[in-house]
């Protein structure tokens, strides 16, 4: 799954060579990466599956009918623009490893998910910490 951003896009502004790992969804936190990513952050939304059968990701890509085609509402597009994305499913090991490589590479890490879950996943803050000390979380 793909997000707006092209792969060959080149980010400008103030915040260009700021990379973001983005565990945030629906409005609020999706809405403040967006803001980051048009200040020209690479910001990397990391989206979850759902239940089986169902195409999964945001939620909001399924709200609303879009020209780009199905999985591109226009909630989604707006709050999701400037971003790449990838889908992960963070309850299997495999899927954790890949976040903690963009981890490792990131400067921020912004998450709306609710912290006793993120405990579970191995991304409260002291785990993060452990893979890049410098991260801003």
């Amino acid at each position: 799954m793909t997000a707006t951003k092209s792969p060959d896009t080149e980010n400008t502004g103030p915040l260009a060579g700021v990379t973001i790992v983005d565990c945030t969804s629906v409005v609020l936190g999706a809405y403040a990466m967006q803001i980051l990513g048009d200040l020209g952050a690479e910001v990397i939304k990391i989206e979850a599956p759902t239940a089986e059968g169902s195409p999964g990701g945001d939620i909001l890509r399924w709200g609303g009918k879009s020209p780009k085609g199905p999985g591109m509402g226009p909630l989604f597009m707006t709050y999701n623009r400037n971003k790449r994305s990838v889908m992960l499913d963070l309850k299997k090991e495999e899927a954790r490893e890949a976040l903690r490589t963009l981890i490792k590479d990131a400067d921020v890490f912004a998450s709306n998910i609710r912290y006793a879950g993120m405990e579970r996943l191995g991304i409260d803050y002291d785990s993060v910490k452990k893979i890049n000390p410098e991260i801003v979380y």
